[in-house]
Formats: C-alpha cells, sequence, structure tokens
C-alpha cells in the first residue's frame, strides 16, 4: 500500500525533487494538470516505463485520490522501488488548497465528460420524443442505455470511440 500525503506536503516534496505523476487519460492531463506533472495513464501502466531518479520519491496522483487509492499495489510496482506516495484528494485537493494548477480551456473536454453529456441527451430526447411524437422512439432512450450497460460490463464504450474520431478530439485520436 503506498502512503498518502497533503497536496501541501507534496507541493513541499516536488521542491526537493520528487517525480509527480498523473495517472488520469491524456486528454485530461491535457485540459488541466499540476505543472511539472508527468502523465502516466493508468490504461498504459504496464506498457510505459516511467523514469525515476533512484532515491527521490514518486508522487501520484489522479482527480480525486480514487484512481490512484485503487491501484496503489500496481502504482506501487511501477515506482521501482523509490519511496512513493499518493495524493490525498488529488487534483481537486491540491486546487483546494490553493497550489497551482496549468489549465488550457483550448483542449477539449475529457472524453468520458463527453460520453455523459451525450448519453444524457440522448436518453432525454428519447423521453421527450417518446412522449411527444410516438412510443416507439422510447427505444432511443432503451438504445442508449442498454450501450452503457455494455460498456461497463465490457470496458469497451462505442460511444466514446465514436466521440474520439470527432473533429474537435482529432488531436486525442492520433496519440
Amino acid at each position: 500500500m503506498l502512503k498518502t500525503v497533503t497536496p501541501e506536503e507534496a507541493a513541499r516534496m516536488l521542491r526537493e525533487g520528487a517525480t509527480l505523476v498523473d495517472v488520469r487519460e491524456p486528454d485530461e492531463h491535457a485540459r488541466e494538470r499540476i505543472p511539472g506533472a508527468r502523465n502516466l495513464p493508468l490504461s498504459r501502466l504496464e506498457e510505459a516505463e516511467l523514469a525515476v531518479q533512484q532515491g527521490r520519491p514518486v508522487l501520484f496522483h489522479c482527480r480525486s485520490g480514487a484512481r490512484t487509492e485503487g491501484n496503489a499495489a500496481r502504482l506501487a510496482a511501477k515506482a521501482g522501488g523509490c519511496e512513493a506516495y499518493v495524493v490525498a484528494g488529488g487534483l481537486e485537493a491540491w486546487k483546494r488548497a490553493g497550489l497551482p494548477v496549468a489549465e488550457d480551456r483550448r483542449q477539449p473536454l475529457e472524453l468520458m465528460r463527453q460520453v455523459q453529456i451525450a448519453a444524457g441527451s440522448l436518453v432525454l430526447l428519447g423521453v421527450l420524443l417518446g412522449a411527444l411524437v410516438s412510443p416507439w422512439l422510447y427505444g432511443l432512450s432503451a438504445f442508449v442505455g442498454a450501450g452503457l450497460v455494455f460498456a461497463g460490463l465490457t470496458g469497451t464504450c462505442g460511444l466514446a470511440r465514436l466521440l474520439r474520431l470527432m473533429p474537435w478530439n482529432r488531436a486525442l485520436a492520433a496519440a
């Protein structure tokens, strides 16, 4: 299990030479990040190398701390024998502590937020069309619901794949 540090302790450790690793996906990291953080998404953890300075601590963070806590054993193994920590509360706690954050609002919304917006909109549209036009159109909401269940069971989201190909996400599709 990884030890936990507060954002303030993490900031001090970074000033002293620790390595900060953001385990969120590249689209999340591109839009908002702690300055100097390296991006090593959990989805690519096993295939990627993490260059660490021996004898220097490694700090891992995500948005809220849940992903890092849930993957502590995998992250500890990736730290390569260095002392490793989780930043308690992740990026959200870092911001609440008033510590610096780099933002690029020109980047598209995170892909999962796009999926949530699109799926929610399609469900709402299906309900409205079903009530106002034809009960058969409730099928749109059922189709989206079935797609979400399939995505949850298999880890494969067709809507996310489709959205990744949209023009505003082209840079992400190439990455």
